[in-house]
Order: structure tokens, then sequence, then C-alpha cells
């Protein structure tokens, strides 16, 4: 009885999974099979000797890495522009969303809404190209609008303290609008007794925000949480490499950029494996981590 049970529920569902496989193949292709180059991080990789013949020396570049001057300085810099974009960049949708969702006037709401999305849609290079010429210290907007006030812009692209400021805050810009539209979602699927009760109980709005938004949008903000803490030390590697400069280098040098340098242009593969390696153990266990605290506090989790 199970077994054909079985069978029917797989017969009705399998126009699904054909139209999931294509996709299911190319997963596996670009994103398990190149796994197994995980072992070069245990190896001297040579080229001419191939990934099985090369010798095995164990955690050798993992304490090459962990004992390289650029050890502190890019973990100090990843961890700070990570940190920094889940302060900045996670509440700021969620207020955005809150904002949007008591708007009353359609059309006002839309125009905002779509302004808001708009600068997503610009690729990293076009916006590393635009912030470049915003706060080029010579010839950038910035600088020619505070020239009109007699007022000097500091050159901010070379200071390695302000690469973090601009990163994020860059970052900000681009995607709150877009980061937003999964709360909006959630706050679209609350039932609209609780806020009828809530006027009958004579509470304003933003009593309503405080007692009914925030608390059903917890379980989506937290989940968002878990999957920002995954990655929290994946910052992303073109918009860092684009803005990087030799003079905010101490400031711009994140694991991503410093895994590129040494792998693609030092030839240093079996490092360069070993700090990817090494940086996906450390996501791996936040991830894990934040998962654990999502469900102890909200009940709800990844898995």
């Amino acid at each position: 009885m199970g077994e054909t049970l079985f069978r029917k529920k797989l017969k009705a569902s399998l126009p699904l999974y054909l139209l999931a496989l294509p996709s299911v193949i190319l997963l596996l292709i670009f994103a398990y099979v190149p796994m197994g180059g995980i072992v070069l991080a245990f190896k001297d990789y040579l080229p001419a000797l191939g990934i099985f013949e090369s010798q095995w020396v164990g955690l050798k570049h993992f304490k090459q890495f962990f004992n390289s001057y650029q050890f502190p300085i890019t973990i100090k810099n990843t961890v700070k522009i990570s940190v920094y974009s889940i302060l900045v960049g996670f509440p700021l949708p969620i207020i955005l969303a809150l904002m949007v969702n008591q708007m009353r006037n359609g059309r006002f709401k839309q125009v905002f809404q779509v302004i808001t999305y708009l600068p997503h849609f610009i690729s990293i290079m076009v916006m590393c190209g635009m912030i470049i010429m915003f706060l080029s210290p010579s010839s950038g907007l910035l600088a020619n609008i505070l020239a009109k006030f007699d007022v000097k812009l500091p050159n901010l692209l070379s200071s390695p303290n302000r690469f973090a400021d601009i990163y994020v805050w860059s970052d900000v810009w681009q995607h709150i609008g877009w980061d937003s539209i999964i709360y909006l979602a959630a706050l679209t699927g609350i039932d609209p007794t609780y806020y009828e009760a809530a006027t009958m109980d004579g509470a304003g709005k933003f009593k309503k925000i405080l007692h009914i938004d925030i608390p059903l949008l917890l379980p989506t903000a937290m989940i968002m949480l878990v999957l920002r803490m995954g990655g929290l030390l994946n910052v992303g590697f073109e918009k860092a490499f684009l803005l990087q400069n030799t003079m905010n280098m101490a400031g711009s040098e994140i694991i991503s950029t410093y895994v590129y340098k040494i792998g693609m242009q030092s030839m240093q593969y079996s490092l360069s494996t070993a700090i990817g390696l090494f940086n996906t153990i450390i996501n791996l266990m936040l991830l894990i981590g934040a998962n654990w605290f999502s469900k102890k506090t909200t009940e709800s989790g990844l898995f």
C-alpha cells in the first residue's frame, strides 16, 4: 500500500523533477565536483605532477598562513567589513520595509519602491566607477560641490581607515531596497485581524509596529541573519579589488583578495586553497552557531 502511494506521488511529481534536473546537474558539476580540489590544501601541488602525485604535506600551508604577516591584516579587515555590514545593512532594510508598509498613498509608494530598488541592478564595476567618480579629490562630483564652499575634500579612497565606510555604505545604498522586499512580503502576509483588534484597543501606528509587525517579522529576520552569518567572512571580492589601491591596502586587503593574489598572481595554488578552506570552515561554524541561536530564540532555523 505504502509503495503504491509512493509510486503515485512520484509519477505525479515527475514533471517537476525533470524540470529541476538541469539545475541539479549544473549544481553537481560546478559546486560539488570542484570540491575534490580541496585536497590541494594538504599538498605541495605542482602542475607537472598533478593533484594525486604531488607531495602530501598535511597542515603546512595552514601554518604558513597563520604565521604570515598578512594573517592578522586580512582577518581584521575581513571581520571589520563583515561585522560593519551586518550592523548597518541588516536592520536598515527592516526599517525601510516598516516605513513602506505604513505608506497609504499608492502612487507615491510605488515610485518610492522603484527608486530604492533600481540601484540593485547596477553592476559592481559600474558601481565602483561611480564611487571613484564621486569621491575623487581632484575632479570628483563631491569635490567640485565642496569647492564652491571653499572646502577641500580629503582623499577618502586612499585612506585605509575610510575603506570600510565607503564599502559598507555604498553597499547599503545599492541593496537596501532590494533586501527589504522579503520583509515587505512577510508584512503583507500578516492577518489584518491583528490590526483591527489593535485599533479597537486604541493602539496607534507606533504600537502596532512595536507589538504586531516587529514580533511577526522576527522569524524571517532571524533566518536572514543566519544566512548573513553563514557568509560573514565572504566579503565581496570584486568590489574590494576594484576599489583597492596601494595607499589603502592596509584597510582593503581581505581574505578573498589575498587568495586571488596568492593563487592567480603568485601561482601558490596549495596555499590559496588552504586559506579558502580555512575561510569556509569558519563560515560553517558561524552558520551552525547562528542557526542554533535562532532556534533557541525564535524556534525557527535553516535546519
